[in-house]
């Protein structure tokens, strides 16, 4: 192509060429990759105006493998950041051989910075919120087409966390198909909750905190023993979260009884707290609750020592815009004001999703989360998939199977981790050593999307992999299902390590 693209707004400010095995190590803020293992590629950095007027721009890379697959793949971010994801464009985009594009949302940051966002930028905000991933977008096709004298066939995303529904609600043109994992789509409620959560626990000095040693080593274990064998398999991976009940008071101290074997009624009742739906005092719903399975992590989670900064940034920069708020500032009416403000338009909860699933575009939406999610309740993305169903049954003649299907990973955190299989080809995956056992639609869910969209072959199961130690360098533990909701695994008996025992009920 040219030296620079003949796009409106769009300045090509870097090109790199890595041939075949040559030693790719980048890194930003928010993402980073070092490795000797990449086809040929050649890497494009693009700065977009955002905004004229403000002067505002995102930054924002474009990876062009040798041997292309005629297809298009945008990678999201999480959180509150602001850097190119160079380590999923170069672990997911460019082995597969999509032209992958990714954007800093308009700033610099880690996941959990905010600074970048006060005083009162809202013009950065929107950059967030939808508008450097929109034009990003749009950038990213041309500049493929120059390079390639051949548009894109297809248009995907993948992302975890910040998802993409933003851009289905109010894009739904810009990709066919769209693959999100535990999306924080509903922001204002998310961050809400996240605040509630850390109440539950917080300060460390308080009657109802509990050490991370209790978490891992009583009320996990007290868990599995209620929960584990609801699927037929004691394996420490609990697969059916929704129908048990747990009953945190078993743990209550007895007469005489060490703490170090028990749990205070006072923390006791912020157990219940946790694993309950949050309403407000008008019986607002805010969020779900904790699924009973995530006890290990769940501690450096949400209900820790330690203040999850997400929600502290948000309320501190795009709520408030006070940086000595805190948590114990918060109140109901924080939430009805973040709401009626909605920073950076960032709320994507809108039920109502036809333009992109309808005959008009006839997109795909592939949908998943852990059940055993630190971060973000399990329960969203349910309250998600139910209310589009609704929309779909009560307004159109859509099967929902034909066009959203919503996949829930047992025993798996935030994104990737966790005691259960976690391994099917999403992002922050393979770049933590957990790759997929194959790049085949079965065991790889962008293939899986691929051939949804591409020859109508709707994935009814995905098969993922929990290595040793959460790394593949040590080898398969075992195989799991991966049912399509509302379905869920069971053991069928047979050997307990492989995905083949078990079946979606």
């Amino acid at each position: 192509m040219s030296s620079s693209p003949d796009l409106v707004n769009v300045a090509l400010t870097g090109t790199t060429y890595f041939t075949a095995n040559a030693l790719v190590n980048i890194s930003n803020v928010y993402s980073s990759i070092n490795v000797s293992s990449l086809p040929a590629f050649c890497r494009l950095e693009l700065t977009i105006t955002t905004n004229t007027t403000a002067g505002s721009f995102a930054l924002t890379e474009v990876w062009l493998p040798d041997v292309w697959n005629n297809r298009m793949l945008t990678l999201g971010n999480g959180g509150l950041a602001g850097g190119v994801t160079v380590a999923e464009l170069g672990h997911v985009a460019i082995p597969q051989g999509f032209a992958g594009i990714s954007t800093n949302t308009g700033h610099d940051g880690d996941t959990n910075d905010g600074a970048w966002a006060g005083p009162h930028n809202d013009n950065a905000i929107v950059d967030w919120g939808w508008r450097a991933l929109h034009l990003s977008v749009q950038a990213g096709k041309a500049v493929v087409e120059q390079y390639y004298q051949a548009a894109p066939t297809r248009s995907y995303y993948l992302g975890c966390s910040a998802g993409a529904l933003k851009e289905v609600q109010t894009f739904p043109q810009e990709f066919d198909g769209v693959i999100v994992g535990s999306p924080a789509d509903w922001w204002t409620h998310v961050q809400a909750w996240s605040i509630h959560m850390n109440l539950n626990t917080q300060p460390s000095t308080s009657k109802h905190f509990m050490t991370e040693d209790m978490w891992q080593n009583l009320i996990g274990p007290e868990v599995l023993r209620q929960c584990d064998a609801a699927d037929g398999l004691v394996d420490g991976v609990i697969s059916l979260p929704r129908n048990c009940h747990f009953r945190p008071e078993t743990l209550t101290c007895g007469p005489g009884q060490s703490t170090s074997q028990c749990l205070t009624t006072d923390q006791i009742s912020a157990l219940q707290r946790i694993y309950a739906p949050y309403y407000e005092a008008d019986q607002t719903l805010v969020f779900g609750g904790y699924y009973p399975g995530g006890e290990a992590d769940f501690y450096n989670g949400l209900v820790g020592k330690t203040q999850f900064k997400i929600g502290v940034a948000w309320y501190q920069f795009m709520v408030t815009n006070d940086t000595r708020w805190t948590i114990h500032d918060y109140n109901a009416t924080l939430l009805a004001l973040s709401d009626t403000i909605n920073p950076g338009q960032a709320n994507a909860n809108d039920p109502n999703i036809t333009a992109f699933l309808g005959p008009q575009h006839n997109g795909k939406l592939l949908h998943y989360v852990g059940w055993a999610d630190q971060l973000i309740s399990p329960e969203n993305p349910i309250r998600y998939y139910e209310t589009v169903h609704e929309v779909l049954r009560g307004s159109t003649n859509i099967n929902i199977d034909d066009v959203y299907r919503l996949f829930m990973a047992p025993g798996m955190q935030h994104c990737h981790g966790g005691p259960g299989a976690n391994a099917f080809g999403s992002v922050e995956q393979a770049s933590n050593n957990n790759p997929p056992l194959s790049f085949d639609p079965q065991h790889n869910i962008v293939a899986a999307m691929v051939q949804w969209v591409e020859e109508g072959i709707a994935p009814d199961t995905l098969t993922a992999a929990h290595y040793v130690g959460n790394d593949a360098a040590n080898g398969v533990e075992f195989t799991r299902t991966l049912c399509r909701y509302p379905l869920n695994p069971r053991f069928n008996g047979g050997d307990p390590n492989n995905a083949a025992s078990f079946d979606c009920i």
